[in-house]
This record gives structure tokens, C-alpha cells and sequence, in this order.
């Protein structure tokens, strides 16, 4: 039998699950699956321990025996990460065991493969669009300002809203926005759905202009047919509940479907995530030298909040990539004998910016704070540039890779729209750019970028981003609480990995 666990970063274990137990067998395939919910932004360490189950526990329930009881053959661990972006999802393992308390060196005792599947119940979804015609006018001095709700009926009669289109104003015969209902919402093609149009007030009392019952195959029928189906609202006379039929028409201009595809379809696909670092040099930062500085490297070991970042988002990340090169770069100080840079290599390197692993870049850095003298403006638009050109060098050639851009940095930039023009530039690249804003700055411009907290970010030219590629996140605001540094700005990665794959309309098996 065997049992897996979670293991917290602090070593603590919780068990998720067992298996059945296999009966006189050195090579046993067990069938029972366990369930995990997959984090990206969270390293989840999985520990699968095999236990020999005495033959007088035969038939007892795998979750009531006492594993104090059984007899432990072996361990072994991985990351769940380094599971999911294998190609078939499949990793072997080595099962090792201390042989005894003297011996520090434990024993290989054989191996462990793990499978995973996503466990996801349907990834078709299908795009409408509605028009209506000949809505009542509800309005005294203009029209109507129809949207529509569209709801499941289930079991016990009342209805559940899956999807609303927007509000038009003053419009008696609107055609909407897509709306796009997944089947994992509805259940089937065949669920009763209601359609409500209704004209919005702003004190939230909407009137029913009207509504229809139907499925999604009903209104496939409709879509291929081009033909409408009349409203009804209920009506009560005297004590009877009847349905008055209206003159108002609902029409499906649109239906399709589609497959959501989802984040691990593309890593089973063989896309990765590439790791970019770029940490700020500037003279705000403090003299390295003495420990007020965010530069101060702790003779006790203890990292600063510099390190602190790359470190934590460093070892999510690494798992994306397959050979583990990233590049890294500097801004905002002077190298040895030369004039203030705002994108050098931290490396020291004057050809290639690419370090190995995480050790390498913290490495990197270290080496960096001895070999340049910090100094300034901070602007960001060049280690923007750089880590653009090379996402645009990427998928010019074909490659399955989206970027990931760490900027580390303890000021205001002072390039704020040279920033904002590389960023627009940047949105229809495969890159994503995380902001950790450490020290005690006033980081309220910084926020400007994050179009989770403002407007859609617009370059001098007026063109607009295509994207939203930027999370910030002052490392104060998240450095005691529940929630790392790490989670909060990993979090929207997946989902904006996928926008710009559906953007550009790239599937996992092309």
C-alpha cells in the first residue's frame, strides 16, 4: 500500500490519500487515484511512503489501518510541478530507506512511478450571440436599456445564473456582445436554461421585458434555422398563473463551439516557462556595505529581501524550464570603468546574459554588488526591451515558450511612459513581467502598470495594450501575512499564459 502526503516547508506532513493494498507483489499497480488540487504558484512537495500490510489486516479498510502497525519498506518524494511538465505526465522516483540510525546515507530499495491526470469534467464551451427584436419600451423619456441573464433550472425547480451579457441603452432591438457558457456550468446539452431580458434600472429593481425556456440544443435549432422565438412573461389572473405571449422576438445570430483548453494541456504539450530576473542597483538601495542597506548580504546567512524574491520565485518557476538557463540582468549602476547602465549583465559577462539555475543567479548577484557602484535614475523600458527582444527571438523561431520577467526594485521609476510603451509593445510577445517593489517606497505610480488596478495601459503613439502582462506587489504587503510574495504575484501567470495563447490562436497539439 501506499500513502502520500503533503509536505509543508517546515517539514510537516498531511496525508491526502492511499491507495488499495496489492497482495504478494514486488512490482504492484495500484488503481486507486488520489485527488490534489494543482497550485502553479505554490511549491507542492508530495511524499509517497510503501507499507508491506501484514496478511491478518487482509480486508480491513485502507483508511482504518494503523500505519504504526505495518511495516515501512521506503519513501520517496518529488515536486508535483516536475510531474505535471513531464510529456505524459509520468515520473519515476527512487523509493530509498535509512538502513539503520547510524548509517546517514539512506538505501535505494526500487522505484515508484506516478501518473497524473487532470481531472477536469469537460473543456467544451459553447459562444452565443444574441439579438432581440421588438422589445417593450420601458422607459418614459428614452428607451429601454435591455441585458440579458441566462440561467439552469435544477432539481428543485429554481434556477441558478450561469452568464449575463452587458447593458445597451436605449436600444429595442440590441444584439450583444459572445457569451460563452463551458459545459462544466450547465451539465448537459439537453439542461433547461432560461433566457431573461430584462431592462436595467439603477436602483437594481430590473423589469422583465421578457423570457424563453430552452436548451442548448433548442437554441443550436435556432442559431441553424435563423428563425426567433417569441417572449412570454407570466401573468397571474385571478388566482391562475398563465403566461402572456409577447410580440417580442429573441434570435441566436451565433453558436459555436469551442475547447478551453487548459495550462497543463500546453505543459503536456511540451511548452515551458522561462525564468528573467532584473534587480535594481540603484544608490537609493543604500551602500551595500553596511546592513540598512536592502543590498546587505547577512554574514549569518539570512537573505535579504532582494534574494528573498528571486529565491521564492525562482523555485516555482524552475520546474517550467527544462534546461534551467536564465537570463539576468542589472540596472541603474556603474560597472567597472564605464558609464551608468540600465540593463548589464549580472553575470559580469559583456556577451551573454544567461546564468545556471537559481544558484547561479544569486551567485551572479552577490559577485554584481562587489563589481559595480550603484547609482541611477531607475528606468525600467530597457531590461523591458531586452527580455522583449529575446521573447520576439523565441517565437519568431518557433519555440514552445512563454517568459516570465522578475524586476526587483526599491524606487519610483522615473521612465514611467518610456515604460508604458515598452509594456504595450511587449503585450502581444509570449512574456509576463512580476514587479516586487522592496523598501519603504511610495509605490502608488508603480500601480498605474498592473491594469488589475487601473486602466489598460496606453503607449505615446495611443496604441493599447492587447493584454494585461504585469502583476506589482509591494513586498511589505505580503511579507507577514498568510499569503506569500510568491502566490500573490503567481497567481494570474496561468491565466495570462492562456489569454495570449488564445489570442494568437495557439492550440497544444499544433
Amino acid at each position: 500500500m501506499a500513502v502520500i502526503y503533503s509536505k509543508g516547508r517546515d517539514g510537516s506532513l498531511q496525508e491526502i490519500g492511499r491507495t488499495e493494498v496489492v497482495l504478494n507483489s514486488l512490482s504492484p499497480q495500484w488503481i486507486k487515484k488520489v485527488i490534489i488540487t494543482y497550485q502553479f504558484e505554490v511549491v507542492q512537495t508530495l511524499l509517497f511512503r510503501v507499507y508491506d500490510v501484514d496478511t491478518q489486516f487482509q480486508g480491513v479498510e485502507e483508511k482504518m489501518l494503523k500505519l504504526e502497525e505495518q511495516q515501512l519498506l521506503g519513501e520517496a518524494t518529488c515536486l508535483l510541478s516536475e510531474i505535471v511538465t513531464r510529456r505524459d505526465r509520468t515520473l519515476p522516483i527512487d523509493i530509498m530507506k535509512k538502513v539503520d540510525s547510524t548509517s546517514s546515507a539512506p538505501k535505494k530499495l526500487g522505484q515508484l512511478t506516478v501518473h497524473a491526470e487532470e481531472c477536469v469534467t469537460s473543456k467544451t464551451s459553447m459562444e452565443l450571440v444574441f439579438r432581440c427584436m421588438d422589445l417593450e419600451n420601458k422607459e418614459i423619456f428614452s428607451k429601454s436599456d435591455p441585458f440579458l441573464v441566462i440561467s439552469k433550472c435544477v432539481e428543485s425547480g429554481h434556477t441558478v445564473p450561469v452568464c449575463k451579457t452587458e447593458v445597451l441603452k436605449n436600444d429595442l432591438n440590441p444584439m450583444w456582445k459572445p457569451v460563452s457558457i463551458s459545459m462544466s456550468q450547465v451539465g448537459s446539452k439537453e439542461t433547461p436554461l432560461v433566457i431573461e431580458c430584462f431592462n436595467f434600472n439603477s436602483n437594481g429593481r430590473h423589469d422583465l421585458l421578457g423570457k424563453v425556456q430552452k436548451s442548448l440544443v433548442d437554441l443550436e435549432k435556432l442559431s441553424s434555422g435563423g428563425h426567433g422565438e417569441h417572449m412570454f412573461v407570466p401573468i397571474t389572473v385571478g388566482k391562475d398563473h398563465q403566461t402572456k405571449v409577447l410580440k417580442s422576438q429573441i434570435f441566436v445570430d451565433k453558436f459555436f463551439e469551442t475547447v478551453n483548453h487548459t495550462f497543463l494541456d500546453y505543459l503536456d504539450n511540451g511548452f515551458e516557462m522561462s525564468f528573467m530576473v532584473a534587480v535594481d542597483f540603484t544608490a537609493s538601495n543604500g551602500n551595500p556595505r553596511l546592513p540598512d542597506s536592502l543590498h546587505y548580504i547577512d554574514p549569518s546567512g539570512r537573505p535579504n529581501a532582494y534574494q528573498k524574491a528571486i529565491l521564492e520565485v525562482g523555485e516555482v518557476l524552475q520546474c517550467y524550464d527544462s534546461d534551467r538557463k536564465f537570463h539576468a540582468w542589472g540596472f541603474g549602476a556603474r560597472p567597472i570603468d564605464g558609464p551608468v547602465s540600465h540593463c548589464f549583465n549580472l553575470n559580469g559577462s559583456s556577451g551573454h546574459s544567461e546564468v545556471e539555475g537559481i544558484h547561479g543567479i544569486m551567485t551572479a548577484y552577490t559577485g554584481a554588488l562587489f563589481n559595480v557602484t550603484l547609482a541611477g535614475p531607475t528606468l525600467f523600458g530597457p531590461v523591458i526591451s531586452a527580455a522583449a527582444m529575446i521573447a520576439s527571438q523565441s517565437l519568431a523561431a518557433n519555440e514552445k515558450k512563454y517568459f516570465v520577467l522578475l524586476i526587483i526594485t526599491d524606487g519610483v521609476i522615473t521612465d514611467l511612459q518610456e515604460t508604458k510603451d515598452a509594456l504595450v509593445n511587449a503585450s502581444d510577445l509570449p512574456l509576463s513581467i512580476l514587479i516586487v517593489g522592496v523598501g519603504g517606497a511610495d509605490y502608488k505610480e508603480m500601480e498605474i502598470l498592473d491594469a488589475d488596478k487601473g486602466e489598460r495601459l496606453e503607449s505615446t503613439t495611443g496604441r493599447v495594450a492587447t493584454r494585461d502582462i504585469v502583476q506589482f506587489v509591494p513586498f511589505r504587503d505580503v511579507q507577514g501575512g498568510g499569503i506569500s510574495v510568491v502566490q500573490s504575484l503567481l497567481e494570474e501567470l496561468p491565466s495570462q499564459f492562456l489569454t495570449y495563447m488564445k489570442q494568437r490562436d495557439i492550440r497544444p497539439n499544433s
